[in-house]
C-alpha cells in the first residue's frame, strides 16, 4: 500500500512489528528466601500468559517456582479448579507425594504476594469441593461407586474419624442391622481415600455416603455414642466373642446372656458344649486373631500349590482376598483352585488327608451349592455357593495357626468367582448390585449367559473400565 508523504515523496508504510514477550524469569536472577517451599501454578483454566507473569512475580519475591510438576513441589496452586478435578489430574501424573501436597486456592497466592512471604494456609485458602447434582447422587452414585478405583494408600489425617465409624459400623453387624452397617462402611472408606481430614460439614459437600454421617464425630473425631459402645459390655463380650473362629454372632450372644465376658470363664464353664471349630477357635484363638503377613500368604500358598498338583498337575491355585488387593497383611488366607478340564477339579478337596502329617488342626469341607445355569441371588454370600475347604493351619514359623479357605471353581465361573473373591467387602456387594441389574435382565430376555474367561471380560459385558485387583481397596 503506497500513500504520499509531507515532502512530496512515496514512501512504503512498514509493517507493525510484535512486541515479544518476554520468557519467564529463572531462579538464578533472584535469590530464594523461602527454602522447604516449591510452588507449582496450574495452567488450566488460568492460560499460559497469566501463569508466566504469576510465576515471575513469585521469583522476584524470593518463591520457589517449579515449571514442571515433579515430587520437588509442595504446594499446587489453581484458579477456578475446584479440588476434585485437580485431584483427579494429579492422578495422571502419578506423583509418589501425592497425599502431602497443599492444593490451594490462587487466594493464598495472592495473599502471600500481598505479605511477601508465604502466609498461613487457611480454610478459605483451600480448594472448594464440586457438589454433585441430587439427582446425579441417588442414581448413579452406586455405579459410580462400583468403578471408582481405591488404592490401598494409608494417611495419618483423620484417624479419630475412621476408628469411630468403624465402631459404629461393626455394632451395626452385631446387631444385625445391614442396612446401617453399609451405611457406615461406606463412609470409612469415603475417608480413607481422602488425604486430609474432615474438620466442618461443609468439606462433605460433593463427597459420596456422607449424608447422614454425625456431626460430632467428623468435626471432633470424637462421639458420646462411641465412648459409651467403648464401655458397653454387650459390645466387648460380643466383639471378643466372635473374635473366636468357629463363633458366630448367636453364640456369642448364648454366652453373654449366660454370664461370660471372658474367653477363662467361657473356657471353665463345665455346662457349655464347644464344636469341633470352636475347640480349635479356643485352643488357638491367639494367633489366628492376630493377622497374617504376606510373606505368611505365600509360604502356605506354596504348600496347597504342592498339594495341589500332586492331585492335579495343571490346576491353578490363585491367591485372592486382600493380598491380591496389595495389601500387606491379613485375618485369613483365600485360594481359588480351577483345572483347565471341567470336572477335572472334583475331589480334590476330599484329598486333604495326604497333607504331611500334623499340618491341619481343624478342617471342614462344605460341599458346593451353585446350581449349574442358574442367575446367582441378591444375597452377598453368593460366592460362598462353590465347594469351599476351612482349615486352621499349623507348624508355620514355629507353630502358628493360620486360617485358610480352599475355593473349589469350575473353569468356566472361575473369572466371576475370582471377581468376587478379591473383594474388598464393600466393593463387592455394589459391583454384584449392578451386575444383577445388567446381567439379569439380559439373562431373562435373552435365556442366555454371558462367559468370561477374565476379570477385563466381566468388566467389559457390564461397560465398565477395568479396574486393577490393587485398586479395589473400597
Amino acid at each position: 500500500m503506497a500513500s504520499t508523504d509531507r515532502l512530496g515523496g512515496t514512501g512504503i508504510l512498514p509493517k507493525m512489528k510484535r512486541k515479544k514477550v518476554a520468557d519467564s524469569c529463572s531462579h538464578d536472577e533472584y535469590k530464594i528466601k523461602f527454602q522447604g517451599l516449591n510452588i507449582f501454578i496450574v495452567e488450566r483454566k488460568m492460560g499460559s500468559t497469566r501463569r508466566t507473569f504469576l510465576m515471575d512475580l513469585a521469583r522476584k519475591k524470593g518463591f520457589r517456582v517449579n515449571d514442571k510438576l515433579s515430587d520437588a513441589v509442595t504446594h499446587i496452586v489453581a484458579e477456578n479448579n475446584s479440588w476434585n478435578e485437580i485431584w483427579d489430574w494429579l492422578q495422571i501424573h502419578k506423583l509418589s507425594n501425592t497425599n502431602t501436597l497443599e492444593m490451594l486456592d490462587i487466594s493464598w497466592f495472592t495473599d502471600s504476594m500481598g505479605a511477601g512471604k508465604p502466609v498461613d494456609i487457611q480454610e478459605r485458602h483451600r480448594l472448594f469441593f464440586k457438589k454433585i447434582p441430587l439427582s446425579l447422587r441417588h442414581s448413579w452414585s452406586p455405579v459410580l461407586s462400583c468403578i471408582r478405583p481405591y488404592v490401598q494408600i494409608v494417611f495419618r489425617t483423620g484417624l479419630q474419624q475412621r476408628d469411630a465409624l468403624e465402631i459404629l459400623a461393626e455394632n451395626c453387624e452385631f446387631n444385625e442391622n445391614e442396612r446401617s452397617y453399609v451405611v457406615f462402611a461406606r463412609a470409612t472408606s469415603v475417608l480413607k481415600s481422602l488425604p486430609y481430614a474432615i474438620s466442618s460439614m461443609t468439606m462433605l459437600e460433593g463427597l459420596p455416603n456422607m449424608e447422614v454421617q454425625p456431626r460430632e464425630i467428623l468435626e471432633d473425631g470424637k462421639s458420646s455414642t462411641v465412648e459409651s459402645l467403648l464401655c458397653d459390655e454387650r459390645y466387648k463380650a460380643t466383639k471378643l466373642f466372635t473374635s473366636i473362629f468357629g463363633v458366630g454372632l448367636k453364640t456369642a450372644d448364648r454366652w453373654y446372656r449366660l454370664g461370660f465376658r471372658t474367653l477363662e470363664e467361657v473356657q471353665a464353664a463345665k455346662d457349655l458344649k464347644f464344636t469341633k471349630m470352636q475347640k480349635a477357635g479356643l485352643m488357638y484363638c491367639e494367633d489366628i486373631s492376630s493377622f497374617v503377613n504376606k510373606a505368611e500368604a505365600h509360604a502356605v500358598g506354596q504348600i496347597i500349590e504342592k498339594f495341589v498338583h500332586k492331585c492335579v498337575p495343571n490346576a491353578t491355585v490363585t491367591l485372592t482376598g486382600g493380598f491380591r488387593r496389595g495389601k500387606e497383611i491379613g485375618h485369613d488366607v483365600d485360594f481359588l483352585i480351577t483345572c483347565p478340564e471341567e470336572g477335572k477339579e472334583e475331589g480334590i478337596l476330599h484329598k486333604v488327608h495326604s497333607l504331611p502329617q500334623g499340618l491341619l488342626l481343624y478342617y471342614d469341607i462344605i460341599e458346593s451349592t451353585m446350581e449349574k445355569n442358574k442367575i446367582p441371588s441378591k444375597q452377598y454370600d453368593v460366592m460362598d455357593k462353590f465347594q469351599k475347604f476351612q482349615n486352621s493351619d499349623l507348624n508355620f514359623k514355629d507353630w502358628k495357626a493360620i486360617r485358610v479357605d480352599l475355593v473349589i471353581v469350575p473353569i468356566q465361573q472361575y473369572a466371576y468367582a475370582l471377581l468376587g473373591w478379591s473383594g474388598s467387602r464393600v466393593s463387592r456387594p455394589l459391583l454384584l448390585n449392578f451386575y444383577l441389574k445388567i446381567l439379569n435382565s439380559l439373562f431373562f430376555l435373552q435365556k442366555v449367559f454371558l462367559t468370561a474367561k477374565t476379570e477385563e471380560e466381566i468388566f467389559a459385558h457390564l461397560g465398565l473400565e477395568y479396574i486393577e485387583p490393587w485398586e479395589r481397596n473400597a
